[in-house]
């Protein structure tokens, strides 16, 4: 009997396929939100320089996706700036994922999985660079997911967290990389007090900080995971248990976001609160499918009084300013 391999680039989700959302907002106590979310799909293109083709005649010459990066990253409270830490980071592992990573050559024996994780390192180092050289005195947290269909890629510096749903347990796969947990590990304290610890906060890793140390963890894909990537503004509020509700609904990822989003504001967003939840369909798509600009937001709380953050995949990340009720968002269908 022959043993044939699954059909990996026929089972390669599509966009239409792909629901991701992320928010950031900055909480109810704190003046500056200094945390910030990054969503992209890499693809290969061919960008004309010039020719005698029309316009008309010429195809489309972007690929479809070959990956997707997702990050949020956290500026460090009590230093200057935080907000320019975190945006310089995600910055500059944009640029590098462009200019520099071979993301999309999963047909190249050269470039293994080690090589992948190796290249995924160096962005972070670069982006450490980054921030050392263009916010000096900054810090910020990182965690950062490279999904190469059926593999994902994390990797995190500090405390914003990883969760993973996945036949109806939620997994955190990511350990926090505070003074709390190192006592723990350390046996210091019993598994399970680092929640309730006074060091829980403070951070013995972050990008521009004294210590930078990226964990990698390559993990597989299934059709049916739930994640998110969230900061410690809302695991200031919301348990574990809580968040597992809550990806459980197979709800879109819009609505999960807006659902903890409203209970860390609800319990006081003593923080800001940045998430990015991601799913895929399991079901046909609305007409237009996830590559059209999302029609509408809607204000996450009632209790909300300042401007957040949205983005929707295949649509623009762009700022909303909603003052507790819900407006139109970049798209000409909004009715």
């Amino acid at each position: 009997m022959t043993v044939t391999e699954p059909n990996v680039e026929a089972a390669r989700p599509q966009m239409s396929d792909i629901d991701v959302f992320g928010v950031t907002h900055p909480g109810l106590r704190r003046p500056i939100n200094e945390d910030q979310f990054f969503i992209a799909t890499v693809h290969k293109t061919l960008q004309v320089y010039s020719s005698s083709l029309p316009a008309e005649a010429m195809p489309d010459l972007t690929s479809d996706s070959r990956g997707w990066l997702f990050m949020v990253a956290d500026g460090v409270g009590g230093r200057p700036e935080g907000e320019k830490a975190s945006a310089t980071a995600l910055r500059a592992i944009a640029e590098y994922v462009t200019h520099t990573m071979r993301f999309y050559y999963r047909n190249d024996p050269q470039h293994t999985e080690a090589t992948f994780l190796r290249d995924l390192q160096n962005a972070v180092l670069k982006s450490d660079e980054a921030v050392r050289a263009e916010a000096e005195g900054t810090a910020t947290t990182l965690t950062m997911v490279a999904v190469r269909w059926p593999r994902a890629y994390l990797i995190q510096v500090g405390d914003s967290r990883c969760y993973r749903l996945r036949d109806g347990r939620l997994e955190q796969l990511t350990k926090d990389q505070t003074m709390a947990q190192a006592l723990v590990d350390a046996g210091v304290l019993p598994a399970g007090a680092a929640e309730g610890s006074r060091w829980r906060h403070v951070l013995t890793g972050a990008i521009g900080g004294r210590e930078t140390t990226p964990v990698t963890t390559p993990i597989d894909c299934r059709w049916s995971d739930v994640v998110l990537l969230c900061t410690d503004g809302l695991t200031k509020h919301v348990s574990d248990e809580e968040i597992k509700e809550q990806l459980a609904t197979r709800k879109s990822s819009e609505a999960i976001c807006g659902a903890l989003l409203a209970l860390a504001l609800e319990r006081g967003g003593s923080d800001n609160i940045t998430l990015v939840a991601g799913r895929l369909r399991d079901q046909a798509p609305a007409p237009g499918g996830a590559g059209a600009l999302s029609g509408r937001i809607n204000a996450p709380s009632p209790s909300c009084r300042a401007p957040a953050w949205v983005g929707r995949w295949g649509s623009r990340t762009g700022r909303t300013a909603h003052s507790c009720r819900p407006r139109c968002w970049e798209s000409s269908r909004c009715s």
